[in-house]
């Protein structure tokens, strides 16, 4: 299929609300940047993943998408479904809480800056994570990520986070409500096997992610690279309330990694098991339980990032 044409995904509940409100502003300037394009925007979770694969469909060139990691979580999942993310390139206007995704490649929610992107972007092929994990109606699910899965007291972090207002922005969101889950929380005896290197024990976190940040701008593996097609994964042990107090703010600067029951490792599969089911958390979103199994589709998204 011969492709043309840009193709915006808007969804306007990103940024607490704020992209649907300003919406017709961010168009206008948009066009005035030399972008124009169909606005397919969203009216529930999960359509975006439906408008990515319509856009898809339609022939789209390029799709910009216009939200924060859960939008672009979501665009993902369409994009790989239908067969043709390889085809179509992909540019962020950042309009979240959390940009954890887009912090790794320097796009920023500056209007201009990321406008700039879409158009004079180059592009890098980065790697696509693929979780398999129970769904909370108990039946085997698949879904696609673009940034990290989780299984622990992140997804717990995500879910309180995701009902709570994020006016303050994603950083005190992610910051309090991760303190607010530790203070109530038990590590839980987890198995976990990394390409077959296999570790048990009970922990707080187990996590596998693309690139380095989560939750609203913790570094939470350092030099993670996006498309070298490996999992960065880290994990907590049994840590005390004083270890946290003394640790977390480590965990912006990325140096919590030195923390004797903080380990670092790296593959390509994943696996993460439990006797009790685990929350998990991909990208943020929490769509079931554990056991999770993770690999990668190496290179299966065409991104636009800064020139420099």
């Amino acid at each position: 299929m011969a492709r043309d044409g840009v193709v915006f995904l808007v969804n306007p509940a990103s940024a607490n609300g704020s992209t649907g409100r300003r919406w017709a502003e961010i168009a206008r300037r948009a066009a005035a940047a030399g972008l124009e394009g169909e606005a397919l925007i969203s009216t529930r979770q999960g359509e975006i993943a439906e408008l990515a694969e319509r856009a898809v469909a339609d022939g789209a060139a390029v799709i910009v998408v216009v939200g924060g990691d859960g939008t672009v979580y979501e665009a993902v999942n369409g994009l790989v479904r239908s067969g043709a993310s390889a085809e179509v390139d992909v540019a962020i206007v950042p309009r979240g809480t959390g940009t954890d995704f887009v912090r790794t490649f320097g796009i920023t929610g500056d209007l201009d800056r990321a406008f700039a992107t879409v158009r004079e972007g180059r592009v890098r092929a980065v790697d696509v994570g693929r979780a398999r994990y129970v769904a909370w109606d108990g039946t085997p699910a698949e879904s696609y990520f673009a940034n990290f899965a989780g299984a622990g007291i992140s997804g717990a972090i995500a879910r309180r986070a995701n009902a709570t207002s994020k006016a303050a922005g994603g950083r005190v969101s992610f910051m309090w409500a991760t303190v607010a889950v530790f203070a109530g929380w038990k590590a839980t005896p987890v198995e976990l096997t990394v390409d077959g290197e296999r570790r048990a024990g009970p922990m707080f976190e187990v996590l596998a992610t693309i690139g380095e940040y989560a939750a609203g701008g913790m570094r939470v593996t350092p030099g993670a690279a996006p498309d070298d097609g490996l999992l960065d994964v880290i994990t907590i042990g049994d840590v005390t309330k004083v270890d946290f107090v003394l640790t977390f703010p480590k965990i912006y600067r990325g140096t919590h990694v030195r923390h004797p029951k903080i380990e670092t490792l790296r593959g390509r599969t994943v696996r993460i098991e439990s006797e009790e089911p685990l929350p998990i958390a991909l990208d943020g979103e929490q769509p079931g339980t554990t056991p999770l199994e993770v690999d990668l589709l190496p290179g299966a998204l065409r991104l636009r990032v800064p020139a420099r």
